[in-house]
């Protein structure tokens, strides 16, 4: 007898079975299971149009000794994408369900994997899934065979496929999921599986609650050792493990008390990994360090703390390296973080003190019009407010390069009203009134009072009738 004749005389003995003998059904199980792991053609279509499904449900609602292994069945059929609906219309997901709270390892890994495929990309099934209450019963799966890298796996997929869903966040909130997610982070054994655990944290990583929750059980700290461990090294998975996760740390700084947690007075874990990026050769983490700096930057208070352990010098170092043909998101976030620092009064006089200005005025050099907004932008909020700036912009040589720039035939609109809003500032001090006019700043703004963009051209008359005024 070939081995379709098997198939068909098993199916065709299933199918007109009326009393659910186990004896009786064991050889033919055993028939169909062998195809299916046989990866014989079209053996789940031919499974799913035999009839039989409706058997395997009733099967499995018996709860007998044959339970585990008409489970493996409907997860090896559930590998076709064409027989899940099938297999939903059977009831076979809802006899499924209530093995979750099995005992034997094996049962729990063959029902997962068949409800995972049978579910999988269903949004309708996967909500009913989470209403039927398998979140909590998933986490304690996990909890319970921390071990068993196979089970471990099939949960986290689910979990994986049902945390996009509010009603499932919610529950794993409940659960304190983040202890369970940790652990298995420091102990996977391979990049698939790093990248299934940071996909979930990254899904419920959205929710304040789960933010603060993700500080207080050490996710941040779990997720910078990771980065740690996989730095210096060139395999494609590790870079992409490292983006994922310095991406999710800078998302977790967004909620206000796991950003300082995760700071700890300038001594947290997360925020010396988070300077250690800034000298990273690596762009990605470049680029997350200088996006959580600028998070950790959003209250004065941190600002300071800051700028007493001597950040802005690596952040200027940072986009010293990107400056020619660099990368513009890098500049963009190093800016945004020296924005954020010089937010706060005193800063402001330090960093000119500290010589920012002479180094800002080497990246003005930058061809990129966006990038010399954004720098013209930070000058102007250190020096807003501040008798001090005189000797710094002297030292630093800055007005004769704004005085360029305004003058630049080919120059970019943003940039000349950027420029114009920095002189501005200027102007209303008495003491950089006369610096401005020391360098015949007025010449280079007459030629502009005429100029096409009629925004820039009132911006030049406004800043000329200030510098014209002596009284």
């Amino acid at each position: 007898m070939t081995d379709t004749d098997a198939l068909s005389d098993a199916l065709q003995a299933l199918s007109v079975s009326t009393e659910l003998i186990e004896e009786e059904l064991k050889p033919h199980l055993d028939t169909v299971l062998t195809a299916l792991l046989e990866k014989k053609k079209d053996a789940a279509v031919e499974i799913s149009r035999s009839g039989i499904l409706p058997t395997l449900a009733q099967a499995l609602e018996m709860k007998g000794s044959l339970s585990c292994q008409v489970a493996l069945v409907v997860a090896e059929m559930a590998r076709e994408a064409s027989v899940r609906e099938p297999c939903i219309e059977a009831g076979l997901v809802k006899v499924l369900v209530p093995y979750l709270n099995s005992n034997d390892p094996e049962m729990l890994l063959n029902t997962g994997r068949a409800i995972g495929r049978i579910c999988f990309d269903n949004s309708y099934q996967q909500d009913q899934l989470v209403q039927s209450g398998v979140i909590p019963r998933l986490v304690t799966i996990i909890r319970d065979y921390p071990e068993n890298d196979p089970l471990v796996n099939v949960c986290l997929l689910a979990l994986c496929n049902l945390a996009d869903i509010d009603s499932a966040r919610e529950a794993l909130a409940d659960q304190h999921v983040a202890e369970v997610l940790t652990f298995q982070l420091k102990r996977a054994p391979d990049a698939e599986r790093r990248h299934v655990i940071l996909e979930i944290l990254g899904s419920l990583g959205e929710s304040d609650t789960l933010k603060l929750q993700f500080a207080e059980s050490g996710v941040p700290e779990a997720l910078s050792e990771m980065i740690r461990a996989l730095q210096g090294g060139s395999d494609p998975h590790d870079l992409c493990s490292i983006k994922i996760a310095s991406n999710l740390i800078v998302s977790l700084l967004l909620g206000d008390d796991s950003m300082q947690k995760c700071f700890g007075e300038g001594s947290g874990l997360v925020y010396q990994d988070v300077l250690s990026w800034l000298q990273s050769s690596n762009t990605q983490l470049q680029l997350s360090g200088a996006l959580a700096i600028a998070n950790f930057a959003r209250n004065d208070s941190n600002c300071l703390k800051m700028l007493d352990l001597g950040v802005v010098p690596h952040i200027l170092t940072l986009l010293e390296k990107h400056v020619d043909e660099g990368d513009v998101s890098v500049q963009h976030a190093g800016l945004s973080a020296l924005r954020n620092l010089a937010i706060p009064a005193t800063n402001k006089v330090r960093m000119l003190e500290d010589g920012v200005t002479e180094r800002i005025k080497t990246l003005l050099r930058s061809d990129m019009p966006p990038v010399q907004f954004k720098l013209l932008g930070t000058l102007r909020m250190m020096v807003d407010g501040q008798d001090s700036m005189k000797d710094a912009f002297r030292d630093a040589q800055l007005l004769p390069l704004l005085k360029k720039m305004l003058e630049d035939p080919v120059g970019a609109v943003e940039v000349k009203f950027s420029a114009l809003g920095l002189i501005c500032s200027l102007a209303n001090s008495s003491v950089m009134k006369d610096e401005l006019n020391s360098v015949d700043m007025k010449e280079s703004l007459s030629k502009l009072t005429d100029h096409s963009s009629s925004k820039l051209s009132s911006q030049a008359s406004s800043i000329l009738a200030i510098l014209c005024d002596t009284s």
